[in-house]
């Protein structure tokens, strides 16, 4: 099977600086301010998601991401997605929807990797997708999206349930992988869309 741990990462971190760049311009930070941002949103939840599966931090021995993150904060910057004249809310949900995804499949894949059961694969898939955004937005004094926003952890927990299930019945491989990926984001946007929510806890 194609590596598509590797590419669900790769995506998800290329995402996710696309996301922090046009964040980090609403808020009006400064090119520190983004670059902390930008690794913070893409690289936070990996980080978590190795230290639970008691492995070194891939982005701590490992450069190739780390070249990723900066390499997409000047594509961006190049390209203009900074610039006011764009939508920042569509790019970032759009992004942050694609990060989300990507991120969660990694995890679900590296939790079977570690043969965590079926309550440690949705959790780790959790972690991997929502760790960075979650720092991302305590940083920026916001609540987390985790706990407020249209099915965005859930997204995130049923994606590693799923795999779960496809892997328990041998059928987890690129395609239904892909299916999985389109699907996943598919939710996220029309949740997104009609304003879709978890029941709210009200006083």
């Amino acid at each position: 099977m194609v590596d598509f741990f590797a590419i669900a990462d790769f995506i998800g971190i290329v995402a996710f600086v696309i996301s922090a760049l046009s964040i980090s311009t609403k808020q009006k930070l400064d090119i520190l301010g983004l670059f902390i941002i930008a690794f913070l949103t893409a690289l936070g939840g990996g980080v978590m998601r190795d230290i639970l599966i008691d492995k070194l931090p891939s982005s701590f021995v490992n450069i190739d991401n780390v070249m990723i993150v900066i390499g997409t904060i000047f594509i961006g910057l190049i390209l203009g997605l900074h610039r006011k004249n764009i939508d920042k809310n569509i790019i970032f949900v759009v992004t942050d929807s694609i990060g989300l995804v990507s991120f969660a499949i990694a995890g679900a894949l590296m939790g079977l990797k570690a043969d965590f059961t079926i309550f440690g694969v949705m959790l780790i898939a959790l972690i991997t997708a929502v760790g960075g955004g979650v720092m991302r937005d305590i940083l920026l004094n916001q609540v987390p999206l985790l706990l407020k926003s249209d099915f965005y952890g859930s997204v995130a927990l049923l994606i590693g349930l799923v795999i779960y299930i496809l892997n328990y019945f041998q059928i987890l491989n690129s395609l239904s992988l892909s299916i999985l990926f389109v699907l996943g984001f598919t939710i996220r946007m029309v949740a997104f869309k009609f304003d879709w929510h978890l029941p709210k806890i009200n006083g």
